[in-house]
């Protein structure tokens, strides 16, 4: 088939392949199909009529699994020269294919003249994009990352699958790095930006927290209205020293701010408080989740749905459906023992937090089985040590130390400690010590796989 003849035919399937070549400046090998009904870069799970996108990473080629790839779908983006012709696929060659798809997501949001949300910061970032989609979708039809594909891939990734049925984005951003922010803004185009708190994470990226915070930041260059943490005094201060120039809307407990949160009552499960929003509207909420750190995501989510004029009514009903995230302060009763299962992810602010609430909830003895938190730097060894000493100051009995950095925290703790390597030996101690009536928190950083604690 000739390139004029592909170009020629119409389809009303998502991806033409005259706009990828437009947006890509890449070159057609061959065509088959002139469109392509989404993108992919798993070989494994491609399906007909999607186009795949062979990146290359540090510990993988998709160009090395081309052939199955191309088994399934109706073409691909390559990098390399290919070993043979393919016949019946299209196959587009570009210089970058990572590039190539960045721009082919930046090309589909520009074509959709639609607002986009961006959700950043330290910790809560997608706890509050699922809680303000849940929001908007009362009134919207809401495009938002999966999970928690926050990055340069997995961003780019999510907005390929835009729909012209879409009326409003919500996508989280993650970063590792300075400038990461910054790329992700440039992808995804935000008008809107919700800045949760500055903490530290990911610190072997950023080397320091004002580096943190200037990277969380950059977000400000892009939005027109900023959804800020006025209780995040670290946070205030780098957005007041910025300039920026667009429309502040605060949310918080203690500081003023256009949205915040009286009269908070603490359940066994959830909490309720009066919520407060611009224009002097007030109604009672009743939140199924768990935490004061989940108050601030609310606050945040039901901010950002006052400035898209969804009903007080409607936000209260959205924050009282939403049922939490997955792997992310979960509630589970097993044999009369009451587990606080939250392994998504840590880091010293997310796991400070997490033993408050496990403290909180307490009936009987307390149980904290931690893994190690990573990517903290040269802030490692001091951060857990942190970690020991604030439990040696709370009510938790019994310390299940797991990895070789949670021994710094196991050696600041002044009760029953148990040290060992891995999530799995930790579950063999837990289901030796607790008994009816504890409670147990269960936390680490993902790299540790703490859900394996709860198999044993």
């Amino acid at each position: 088939m000739n390139i004029v003849t592909c170009y020629e035919k119409e389809d009303m399937t998502t991806i033409k392949v005259t706009e990828i070549i437009e947006a890509t400046g890449g070159k057609l090998i061959s065509c088959e199909s002139d469109s392509f009904i989404g993108v992919s870069i798993d070989s494994r799970k491609i399906n007909e009529g999607e186009l795949f996108i062979a990146l290359k990473g540090n510990r993988f080629d998709g160009h090395d699994f081309l052939p199955e790839a191309l088994q399934r779908g109706s073409g691909a983006i390559v990098s390399l020269p290919l070993p043979e012709p393919i016949k019946g696929k299209t196959i587009i060659s570009v210089n970058d294919t990572l590039k190539a798809l960045q721009n082919i997501a930046h090309s589909m949001r520009s074509k959709q003249h639609i607002p986009v949300v961006a959700v950043t910061g330290s910790n809560g970032k997608t706890t509050t994009k699922e809680i303000i989609s849940s929001i908007l979708s009362t009134r919207y039809t809401v495009l938002k990352n999966t999970g928690n594909l926050n990055n340069h891939i997995g961003l780019p990734l999510s907005l390929t699958k835009i729909s012209e049925e879409d009326e409003i984005i919500v996508l989280e951003m993650g970063a590792s790095g300075p400038g990461e922010i910054r790329e992700l803004c440039e992808i995804a185009a935000p008008d809107y930006g919700v800045l949760t708190n500055i903490g530290y994470a990911h610190l072997e990226g950023f080397k320091d927290i004002e580096t943190v915070r200037k990277t969380k930041l950059e977000l400000l260059d892009s939005v027109r209205v900023a959804v800020v943490n006025a209780d995040d005094p670290f946070l205030m201060e780098g957005i007041y020293k910025s300039g920026f120039k667009g429309r502040l809307v605060r949310y918080g407990i203690k500081n003023a701010a256009e949205t915040y949160a009286s009269d908070i009552e603490m359940h066994e499960r959830g909490s309720s408080f009066i919520l407060h929003v611009a224009g002097n509207k007030s109604i009672e909420v009743n939140p199924r989740i768990s935490g004061m750190f989940n108050i601030y995501n609310l606050l945040a989510a039901a901010a950002v749905g006052s400035i898209f004029d969804i009903d007080l009514m409607e936000i209260k009903e959205a924050i009282g459906s939403f049922a939490g995230v997955p792997m992310r302060l979960e509630f589970k009763e097993l044999e009369g023992i009451k587990v606080i299962s939250d392994v998504y992810n840590a880091n010293p602010a997310s796991m400070e937090e997490a033993i408050k609430e496990l403290v909180r909830s307490k009936k009987g003895r307390t149980i904290a089985v931690l893994g190690d938190m990573l990517e903290l730097g040269s802030y490692e060894e001091e951060a857990h040590r942190r970690l020991g000493r604030l439990m040696s100051e709370l009510p938790v009995d019994i310390f299940i130390a797991v990895g070789p950095r949670m021994s710094y925290a196991a050696s600041e703790f002044q009760r029953v400690v148990h040290k060992l390597q891995t999530s799995a030996e930790a579950g063999k101690i837990l289901k030796d010590v607790w008994r009816r009536g504890d409670t147990v928190l269960i936390k680490g950083s993902r790299g540790m796989n703490m859900e394996k604690v709860l198999e044993k």
